[in-house]
């Protein structure tokens, strides 16, 4: 018995290399960014509101754009969509440069920068969620998805401590200038991509296709489950937002970059020792109880004044949210149809990436109503309390089983059929 991730998609594809590689070089990028645009926020306003309000705008082009992303993932090049965007949220960082370098940096145009970075990035997502089940095989899908997560893990570790670093060193426009410079490379490697056109089943306007996708993904409970279980955990216990100011608490330079890096640490553990992934089979309950131990940490981070206390927690956050994610995705892409796959993917976007603005809105407010600690606290009881009502209420979730569920049974069958009529991508 392994417990590493099968490195079986790597050798039989080509494009999940470049792929992979592709992500790799961005999300690196992006997550130093990540750190800088709270950071930098909080220098010019001193605001808990001010820092939290970026989730916040953020929000009306995440479930838009998802949304009509998705439709235009299944009726256009997914490649080229991916493409396309990707140098859109390069142009973003560019924006936020050039706003750094002037005498008086503008908040307003921060918040124009993040605004339209969301617009683009959610166009993106369904896209490049709809390539990985096209271009791996069916049984690799669990070892690809762990991969992909492993490359978030490294990245979110690597990614803020890098960018505290540069911070100290060169200021947030040291941060975009390096963010700048990994657009380049990562488009360098998606241009390898073999094109992903896709055919419509049948004609219709992105609003029909957006109600069709609606529709499909209200039928499937066990579907509903992983949307309605992360927005719960996200929007109570995501806390993100106020690490500036408990890095400042704690009275430690180097506070901040390990405060931001230290989910993904216990997000690498699971990540990189995911063999045994492949092996469970009830799904929904995996999702569940991640999501009931992420809120149980996040508490415990509210009773603590201790940095290294909390570094612990945030890391069996991470570690909790992690395998959460990796059934998650398995349960989308083992029992998805292709045809739906961009549409679904644009849902998902939203489940994954609204419950985080709004938990970083959530959190802001309450930190500056009630305190951090209480905000913590507070936070993660909720997520408890909402998970283990949504768990119970949505039977279909709960009992969901891989094995033998009739949308995971039916996928597998159609894709091991065209997997053996097309052969392995080399």
């Amino acid at each position: 018995m392994t417990l590493l991730p099968d490195p079986a998609p790597f050798r039989q594809s080509r494009d999940f290399r470049f792929l992979w590689a592709s992500g790799f070089i961005t999300y690196l990028g992006s997550m130093m960014t990540f750190v800088a645009l709270p950071f930098q926020v909080k220098e010019l306003t001193g605001s808990f509101v001010a820092v939290g309000a970026l989730g916040l705008i953020q929000m009306v082009p995440l479930v838009v754009c998802g949304l009509w992303g998705g439709a235009l993932a299944d009726r256009l090049d997914r490649r080229a969509m991916v493409l396309i965007t990707e140098a859109g949220a390069g142009l973003c960082v560019t924006l936020l440069l050039i706003n750094t370098a002037c005498a008086h940096p503008q908040v307003w145009l921060v918040y124009c920068a993040a605004f339209f970075f969301t617009v683009f990035t959610s166009l993106q997502r369904p896209s490049l969620e709809g390539l990985l089940p096209r271009i791996v095989g069916h049984d690799q899908l669990a070892s690809a998805s762990a991969w992909m997560s492993m490359r978030w893990s490294i990245t979110a570790i690597a990614g803020p401590a890098l960018g505290g670093v540069i911070i100290a060193a060169a200021g947030v426009q040291g941060v975009y200038v390096a963010d700048i410079a990994t657009f380049g490379l990562s488009i360098a490697a998606l241009w390898r991509l073999r094109p992903s056109p896709t055919t419509p089943s049948e004609s219709m306007s992105s609003l029909t296709a957006i109600r069709a996708g609606a529709r499909y993904a209200a039928s499937r409970p066990d579907l509903l489950g992983t949307y309605v279980v992360d927005i719960i955990a996200m929007v109570f216990a995501y806390s993100n937002a106020i690490f500036p100011f408990m890095a400042q608490s704690f009275r430690e330079p180097y506070a901040l970059g390990l405060l931001y890096s230290a989910d993904a640490v216990g997000a690498l553990l699971v990540s990189a020792t995911s063999g045994w992934v492949a092996r469970v089979h009830r799904h929904g309950r995996a999702v569940a109880l991640a999501a009931i131990a992420w809120g149980a940490a996040v508490a415990g981070m509210g009773l603590t004044h201790n940095l290294w206390i909390t570094l612990t927690l945030l890391g069996v956050a991470g570690a909790a949210d992690m395998v959460s994610g990796m059934f998650r995705q398995l349960m989308w892409n083992q029992t998805i149809p292709d045809a739906y796959r961009g549409r679904l993917a644009g849902i998902e976007m939203i489940s994954y990436s609204f419950g985080p603005k709004a938990g970083q809105m959530r959190v802001s407010l309450f930190a500056d109503w009630f305190g951090i600690s209480r905000a913590l606290t507070s936070g993660g009881i909720l997520c408890i309390a909402g998970t283990s009502i949504a768990a119970s209420t949505l039977r279909r979730f709960w009992s969901y089983d891989s094995r033998t569920d009739e949308h995971a049974v039916r996928e597998r069958e159609a894709r091991q059929n065209a997997a053996a009529d097309q052969g392995p991508q080399h």
